[in-house]
């Protein structure tokens, strides 16, 4: 597949490209010898498109397997690539395709993530992400003014926010793509001929196709509506917004721009829909330690609802009723437990104090909790008691969320976490999904 995007990178569907990062991101094995495979191809020939994409995100995801040759086959030969030779094939790539928005919008977030991996490049980085906001395109210069803020001031959280993307759900994706297969095949049917002028064609008289595959690449799918049959005016850009969480909407139908305070966690602490233990999704309500989030503009369109395929309805108990207490998430390491209350009066609005137990025999340092949830909740963390967890239960970590379920009565409340900590210096990320809270919430 490597040689045919190098030979003919320009004629290949979008369909082709995507399916092939998909592959890469559940092959670990492969990971550095596909990075390295397509570095060497990028700088023969870094014409072609499709080709320059999945160089571009596989050197933003793996560019440490690339400099430091790791993973080697046994029919590799070592490379040499230095951290400032990665940015030198970001930066040209970048220049190079600068009248492609989606491209180049991957060579910012590819560079944005080097910022994180290569601390010694950052500044070099840093500057070549300034030079971008003043573009034309309103998109790119709302993107480079964000990711010029998380390099330059958010260093305490940049780590978290630019971590490798979680295994990509190729089973989830390759279901709903025969499904929306199906409905192209129906909507061909049923589309009017040619000669009403009311169908878009290809070059070779086929009925264009539908973007559905596109958007379902990463299993990303909405609460309410069904797959869609119909091209949107931002179809070419659906695969980038969900892939990399990159909003390359059309401002004027968008009412309003989104707010900057939160952007940049929703669309780099997470990126895609994924299962439980896979990660946090890409739209979302996102609250980390002392942070309000608030929820989006109507006007604001909607990409994803962050917890698919949950129960749109749960019933209403009394409000006054005492909600008991529920071990909301357990593995080897953790345990957490959440307790309920409500103000009389205030049926969509809970508190919920959270409490953290160390089930090893080892401290775990830098602990920090985040939590997501769907866009008709909104929600906010206070920060945790401490950031230590003490060994074998000898104390806990407590901390405080409030949270406004603003269809309270018609959908329940849902959330998914990230837990976050070190062990001996090493970090360690644990996931999942809450769906056992008591009825009511």
């Amino acid at each position: 597949m490597f040689k045919v995007l190098t030979l003919t990178g320009n004629f290949v569907k979008d369909d082709v490209w995507h399916a092939l990062i998909v592959l890469i991101s559940n092959a670990p094995e492969l990971q550095g010898y596909s990075v390295r495979s397509l570095y060497k191809a990028l700088q023969a020939s870094g014409t072609q498109e499709s080709l320059v994409r999945v160089a571009v995100w596989c050197i933003g995801e793996y560019g440490e397997m690339l400099v430091n040759n790791i993973s080697m086959l046994d029919v590799e030969e070592p490379i040499t690539v230095t951290e400032s030779d990665a940015v030198d094939a970001l930066e040209l790539a970048l220049k190079r395709y600068s009248v492609d928005v989606t491209t180049r919008a991957m060579c910012l977030v590819a560079l944005l993530k080097l910022s994180s991996r290569f601390p010694q490049t950052s500044k070099r980085i840093q500057a070549i992400v300034v030079q971008n906001k003043g573009n034309t395109v309103l998109e790119l210069q709302q993107r480079s003014i964000e990711f010029n803020s998380i390099i330059q001031r958010h260093q305490s959280i940049k780590s978290s926010l630019l971590e490798r993307m979680p295994v990509l759900d190729e089973a989830s994706y390759l279901l709903k793509r025969a499904a929306s297969s199906q409905a192209t095949v129906s909507l061909t049917k049923s589309a009017p001929s040619a000669a009403s002028g009311g169908s878009l064609k290809v070059p070779n008289g086929a009925v264009k196709p539908p973007p559905a595959p596109l958007a379902d690449l990463l299993d990303l799918s909405s609460d309410d509506a069904p797959v869609t049959t119909s091209a949107p005016s931002t179809a070419p850009n659906d695969f980038l917004q969900d892939l990399l969480g990159i909003g390359l909407i059309d401002t004027s139908t968008a009412g309003g721009a989104p707010s900057a305070s939160t952007d940049i966690l929703m669309d780099l602490l997470s990126i895609g829909s994924y299962p439980v233990q896979n990660g946090l999704p890409a739209t979302s309500n996102i609250g980390s330690p002392g942070q309000a989030v608030t929820k989006h503009a109507p006007g604001t369109p909607q990409v994803i609802d962050l917890l698919d395929g949950l129960s749109p309805s749960t019933p209403l108990p009394d409000v006054n009723a005492a909600y008991p207490s529920i071990t909301a998430f357990q593995s080897a390491t953790l345990k957490m437990t959440f307790n309920f209350k409500k103000q009389p009066g205030k049926p969509q609005e809970t508190t919920m104090h959270a409490s953290f137990t160390n089930l090893t025999s080892v401290t775990l340092t830098n602990f920090m909790f985040q939590a997501a949830v769907p866009k008709f909740i909104q929600l906010r963390l206070d920060p945790a008691s401490s950031s230590t967890l003490p060994a074998s239960g000898n104390g806990s970590i407590t901390q405080s969320l409030s949270v406004t379920n603003n269809q309270h009565g018609q959908k329940p409340l849902a959330m998914r976490i990230r837990i976050s900590y070190k062990v001996n210096g090493e970090d360690r990320l644990e996931q999942g999904q809450i769906s056992n809270f008591p009825a009511g919430l």
